[in-house]
């Protein structure tokens, strides 16, 4: 089989991602302090990009050098499992802020941390039965006429996850609408209560929104072409079209640690101490509430 080079870049983009989530698992995972509800979904998170970019290595180590349908169908179960839990614990996530803050004063409660266990379960539960399908016949390996952009991904498999796809950013787009409101309210209300400058209110706002925006601009830019293209697509269409809307769908697990584990000061902390020598378990950290993460 001929060489690819847009599968040596999914290759590449495969193993950046595993990389970096790879470090972001191990430092939660080791971590004691790192057991609150915001951390586990963080993990989550991580944990499903890892899965993607080995999915990615796996596909492409499988399709030039043990090349075989059933190998085909379980190296394409993972990716579909692992992108299905990467948005879906993006939504958790959304949802765990949006509560933090409506729910400021029984946030730090034993229902939370079973609120938590009850969403992972729920996220990594349908991400799984969603891998699953090509398995377990849904695939369109005896019709190739109903396959997708995707094979062996049939075209029907294809536009559910692509309108569940739009299901989660339609919700992430209102959670974060309301997350602004409020974070826009209680800076004009910490301005006046303190006596700040008008100005200062402005900055934080705009600080805020600007945080916001980086989070869904990300998500929509990195997801939005290939879920478009899922739904208007099919096996005839030119196969360029589907690598030049998968690639930046990739990016999204690449810069996920970025947006929501590298930027975390304790997560920092815990970093920095690794490259010091002087890592501790017991590394002291002060409460903080998810929208600060």
């Amino acid at each position: 089989l001929a060489l690819n080079p847009w599968d040596v870049v999914l290759c590449i983009s495969g193993t950046i991602i595993s990389c970096e989530n790879a470090i972001v698992v191990v430092v939660i995972f080791y971590t004691p302090a790192f057991r609150a509800p915001m951390f586990l979904l963080i993990g989550s998170l991580a944990t499903a990009d890892l899965l993607a970019g080995l999915g990615l290595i796996l596909h492409f180590a499988f399709v030039y050098f043990i090349p075989s349908e059933a190998v085909s169908l379980l190296t394409v179960g993972l990716l579909v499992t692992s992108f299905t839990a990467s948005v879906s614990s993006l939504l958790t996530i959304t949802i765990d802020r949006y509560l933090s803050l409506y729910n400021a004063l029984t946030y730090y409660s034993e229902r939370t941390v079973t609120r938590t266990y009850i969403m992972l379960i729920l996220t990594w539960g349908a991400s799984i039965c969603y891998g699953l399908l090509p398995v377990m016949g849904w695939n369109c390996l005896k019709e190739p006429s109903a396959c997708s952009i995707v094979r062996p991904l049939t075209k029907n498999h294809l536009i559910l996850l692509s309108v569940s796809f739009f299901t989660v950013f339609a919700a992430m787009v209102q959670l974060y609408a309301q997350i602004c409101r409020v974070v826009c309210r209680h800076a004009q209300q910490i301005a006046v209560q303190r006596h700040f400058l008008a100005s200062s209110h402005y900055v934080t706002t705009r600080k805020g929104i600007a945080t916001l925006a980086v989070i869904l601009g990300t998500f929509a830019s990195c997801w939005l072409p290939f879920a478009v293209y899922g739904l208007l697509g099919d096996d005839s269409s030119p196969a360029l079209y589907t690598y030049v809307t998968l690639l930046p769908a990739t990016y999204n697990s690449m810069l996920n640690p970025v947006i929501y584990a590298f930027r975390n000061q304790e997560i920092q902390k815990v970093l920095w101490a690794v490259c010091c020598g002087c890592f501790s378990s017991t590394l002291p950290f002060r409460s903080r509430s998810p929208s600060d993460v």
